[in-house]
């Protein structure tokens, strides 16, 4: 027997741990889900073909696994369907055979006293007959629904065949006239099934499989222990979701960033080209902060901006009075007259610092007395000037007050607004105010007004009190 043979000659138990492991090696799951296996295993059973097959497991899966599991399936399960059949129905055939000779062969045939002959049969025996003949009948008819499949008539008939026929009673002693005997009496019982069967055509051909049941899931199996265990007998983990604190998520979070970091560092070590003396620092976003100025800076540029306006103003009306005088070509060409530069090393006729007192471009022309008039012996000290970071303006400590004091401030501050406010009543200058209403003395204040049109006098009421809370 090779391999193919061996396969389709397995039954649906026999076929499901084949799969199981077949899934399992697909998936790359340890535990694949049962529910996937019971379909896999019935669309083989049933002979669905790869299109119909693949519509099942679609359910379960995606399309394109879907379709590669069923190409696997087919491929280690499938062969021609006819053959399987009738491979199944030849065993089945000559199992009820032998079982047949050895149960005829097992009975006794002494007639017992007291019994009709064996061509007679009481009623009860008929009766009894009859119950096991239905009883047999209803077990295959479950059978047929739980598997699928519905066999035919004649595979009713073998069974009843191989079980009534030891329930005649063979009281003859030739052995051959007894089976012929009870073959005929089968017969007639068989004749009568069928004729009931035939009376309700649609029993058996308006059956559909219930959907809704092949959808549930697989019914819960449990040892002895109560532990879980699946349709092969192995043992199932389920995993039990406890409820934790958000805390303990972070910190789960944080481990697995570390270890996810090392990861990578020791691939990065592990690189051929990984130089560990160049840091490889990660983009961030700079870090933003508040900038404060200091008390009068935007001040003193607008004043220095006015101070710069004025002068160039003052420049350009000089301009304009040089123009009109003449003195402006003077001074051009006194500029154009080019300075003796000198050279690195060269001592100059005249120093930088005596040349705004000689006026001359050598010391020859120095007249001491004339230039010594104003010469003293005091010392003179230059006018400081402001240094550019003092503030502009004197900076006072505030002064604080105490809770209390700020209490009385306030206290006094309102009492002199309010003895202001009644002396501009008194004199006129300010209306009197309004009433003061609310909500709970409107009509005691109002008294006619507020019946005449009470929403208008609500909604004023209201307004009153929003502007006495500000």
């Amino acid at each position: 027997m090779n391999i193919e043979d061996f396969k389709m000659s397995l039954s649906k138990e026999e076929l499901r741990p084949l799969v199981d492991k077949l899934i399992q090696r697909f998936l790359g799951l340890s535990e694949p889900s049962q529910s996937l296996i019971s379909t896999a295993v019935r669309c083989l059973v049933k002979g669905y073909d790869q299109r119909k097959t693949v519509d099942k497991l679609s359910s379960y899966l995606d399309g394109s696994k879907a379709e590669k599991l069923t190409d696997q399936l087919f491929k280690n399960f499938v062969s021609d369907n006819d053959s399987k059949r009738k491979s199944r129905k030849r065993h089945r055939e000559d199992e009820i055979l032998e079982s047949k000779k050895s149960k005829a062969e097992e009975q006794p045939n002494l007639p017992v006293a007291g019994q009709p002959s064996p061509g007679q049969l009481t009623t009860m025996q008929i009766q009894e007959m009859m119950a096991n003949a239905q009883r047999m009948i209803e077990e295959r008819k479950k059978q047929m629904l739980m598997s699928g499949v519905l066999s035919q008539v004649p595979s009713v008939s073998s069974n009843l065949n191989s079980n009534t026929s030891a329930t005649v009673p063979s009281t003859s002693n030739d052995a051959s006239q007894s089976l012929s005997e009870n073959k005929a009496r089968i017969a007639q019982l068989t004749a009568m099934i069928q004729a009931k069967l035939s009376s309700k055509p649609t029993l058996l051909t308006n059956w559909k499989p219930d959907d809704s049941k092949q959808h549930k899931p697989a019914p819960l199996i449990l040892d002895s222990e109560g532990r879980t265990l699946d349709m092969t007998g192995k043992e199932v983990h389920l995993t039990h979701h406890m409820p934790t604190l958000k805390a303990n998520i972070r910190a789960q979070k944080r481990a697995q960033f570390k270890m996810s970091q090392e990861k990578v560092m020791e691939e990065l070590y592990e690189q051929k080209f990984y130089d560990p003396r160049v840091s490889a620092k990660t983009f961030q976003r700079p870090r933003k902060s508040f900038k404060f100025h200091d008390r009068g800076k935007f001040e003193q540029l607008a004043q220095r901006l006015r101070t710069k306006a004025q002068l160039e103003k003052l420049q350009e009306e000089i301009a304009q009075a040089a123009k009109k005088t003449g003195i402006s070509s003077a001074t051009k060409l006194a500029l154009i007259v080019p300075r003796k530069e000198y050279k690195e090393g060269e001592v100059p006729e005249v120093e930088w610092w005596d040349s705004y007192i000689l006026q001359s471009d050598n010391y020859d022309k120095y007249n001491e007395e004339s230039k010594l008039e104003g010469v003293t012996a005091l010392v003179e000290h230059p006018i400081q000037m402001k240094s550019p970071c003092d503030a502009s303006q004197p900076v006072f400590i505030p002064l604080y007050l105490t809770k209390k004091e700020r209490k009385k401030l306030r206290r006094q501050n309102r009492r002199e607004a309010w003895k202001e406010k009644q002396e501009k009543i008194r004199l006129g200058l300010e209306p009197p105010p309004e009433p003061k209403v609310r909500m709970s003395n409107l009509m005691r204040v109002l008294g006619n007004q507020a019946v005449q049109d009470p929403t208008k006098v609500e909604a004023h009421v209201r307004e009153q009190m929003a502007k006495r809370q500000k």
